[in-house]
């Protein structure tokens, strides 16, 4: 792991040495194909020997609050991630030298994208809290460089002061809550905190008073990293970057806050007000994400408010306890992501192909209620199933699908109801019955994802989450559901046309936050080319948008 993070450093060093620009981005493809296997050695260590920590390198200490060290771990949810970040790498950089081909300072670009990629490795791997936070930090200020590629563009400077704002209230929630974990555990590694949560809890003991403070500070830093409402308007406006750089931030980095969350949910499982603050934040912005994602018409901000619901998902996910479905949900968005961004090019074809096929019409207020109930019949089932065949295969009932799970393949049905739809209007009863069929195998395929998950994962049980918080969860995603039907509908009733502006502003969040955050720490634009002087951007209404 050290070699790998020490293979993107030495690309980063070489692109600055005044290298050819051929010579530059050869180092960097080779650079990316070693790091691929690299990780890929690394899965197959953990495979065959299992989990390991490297205790490294001594960085500083801390006295009695423990060491900053840089130490490794590697199991099998770093291991799989390094895979993950490792491939995209790859991906990205063979597609940026085509995409960038004639631009000026690819040097520079190559340089931003080889810091990023190891700070992230590094986020992945670190077995100390301190040092994570560090490369987290790190990240983000790599991932700048990239965001304003095209520095005469003010709506990509504009961009990344505002992400950059949100990342620096977030670090410092972070080094907060380092302190507060070394003061009270008196050690900042990862595996030693999660045994001393893990002794609490079976003793019956509560934490105490600084690793519940930190846990919820913990919580801040990932909604504010992942772009959640209201601090989410930096992720819908970065596509002022090359489009390979909004592929990594969108399948890969974004992804870290979760992952983060994931590494450390023995620890923020154990924490109530924590778990509620990712399931209310999650929750609620998955489902005005999705909203508003229906009236953009833009393919990459279509999917840049994808990507912000989908991170409120999975922080949902996680806020719930439902850390091994919510690491399938980001390997599977992380790769999805990434193909929708680097074939974002396909859609004026796609759109022809669409115009040449029949309109399909909109389901009724009837078809959609038996969709529902059909959707909720095979959840049923299938829960009826995998528990008294399935499940008791399992060691310690591992696989048994409990009511998380049912509410969250309640809402995987209810995504599946305007195929329901489509398969009725298309073949009729027999296509209900079809339809039907595939959704139970569909789910059943779900409980075992996630049975498998969290056995070959290694997650540990968490402690299940309130019912108010299952409630929450239930009631926003009806909601949505309601809303979405509606539109699709009637699409020219009053009540939408009275919502689509709202929600085609995206309910005006991004704006206050845009105010407000040049109201604290303006942002200074020099427009070299236009004139010699500089301007500065005071609201959102001043023209860049």
């Amino acid at each position: 792991m050290p070699g790998l993070l020490l293979l993107y450093g030495v690309a980063a060093l070489c692109s600055g040495w005044g290298l050819r620009l051929s010579w530059t981005w050869r180092v960097a493809r080779a650079t990316s194909v070693a790091s691929v296997v690299a990780a890929l050695l690394c899965v197959v260590w953990v495979a065959l020997h299992g989990s390991a920590t490297w205790p490294g390198w001594l960085l500083f200490s801390l006295g009695s609050w423990g060491e900053l060290r840089l130490s490794f771990r590697l199991d099998a949810v770093t291991s799989t991630v390094l895979l993950l970040v490792s491939f995209l790498g790859w991906v990205v950089v063979r597609y940026s030298q085509t995409y960038l081909a004639g631009e000026a300072h690819q040097s520079r670009y190559v340089r931003s994208l080889m810091l990023t990629l190891a700070a992230v490795s590094a986020v992945v791997v670190s077995n100390n809290l301190g040092v994570l936070v560090l490369a987290w930090m790190a990240t983000s200020l790599a991932l700048n460089g990239l965001l304003t590629f095209y520095a005469d563009r003010p709506q990509a400077l504009l961009v990344a002061h505002k992400k950059a704002i949100a990342s620096r209230m977030a670090e410092v929630c972070m080094l907060l809550a380092v302190g507060l974990v070394g003061a009270s555990t008196g050690t900042l590694e990862i595996d030693q905190l999660l045994q001393q949560v893990a002794a609490l809890k079976q003793t019956g003991s509560s934490l105490p008073l600084a690793l519940h403070t930190a846990g919820v500070l913990f919580a801040i830093a990932a909604i504010l990293k992942c772009a959640q409402l209201p601090v989410h308007g930096w992720l819908i406006q970065v596509m002022e970057a090359p489009t390979p750089v909004s592929a990594l931030l969108h399948a890969g980095v974004v992804n870290l806050g979760g992952l983060v969350l994931i590494r450390l949910g023995g620890w923020v499982a154990e924490v109530p007000a924590a778990q509620v603050l990712l399931v209310v934040v999650g929750t609620t912005t998955a489902a005005v994400a999705a909203l508003v994602m229906m009236t953009r018409i833009s393919v990459k901000v279509m999917l840049a408010w994808s990507t912000c619901a989908q991170m409120g998902f999975m922080l949902m996910q996680c806020g719930l306890g439902a850390y091994s479905l919510a690491l399938l949900h980001l390997l599977a968005h992380s790769l999805y992501k990434a193909h929708a961004f680097l074939a974002a090019g396909g859609a004026v074809e796609q759109a022809r192909l669409q115009r040449l096929t029949a309109v399909r019409v909109a389901p009724g207020a009837r078809a959609t209620v038996t969709a529902v109930l059909a959707s909720l019949a095979v959840v049923l089932l299938a829960a009826a199933l995998w528990n008294s065949i399935v499940a008791p295969l399992f060691p310690s009932g591992v696989g048994a699908a409990s009511m998380t799970t049912l509410v969250l393949t309640g809402i995987f049905c209810l995504a599946l109801t305007p195929w329901f739809n489509t398969q009725a209007l298309r073949w009729g009863g027999f296509g209900v019955w079809v339809s039907s069929s595939l959704a139970l195998l569909l789910v059943l395929v779900y409980f075992g994802l996630n049975s498998a998950f969290t056995l070959a994962m290694g997650l540990a049980a968490t402690t299940p989450p309130h019912a108010a918080a299952l409630l929450w969860v239930a009631a926003c995603f009806v909601m949505l559901f309601v809303m979405q039907s509606l539109i699709r509908s009637r699409p020219q009733g009053r009540l939408v046309q009275q919502l689509y502006p709202w929600f085609f502003a995206g309910l005006h969040l991004d704006e206050w936050f845009t105010r407000l955050t040049l109201r604290i720490w303006p942002l200074r634009l020099v427009h070299s080319r236009v004139a010699p002087k500089t301007t500065a951007v005071s609201t959102a209404s001043s023209g860049v948008w």
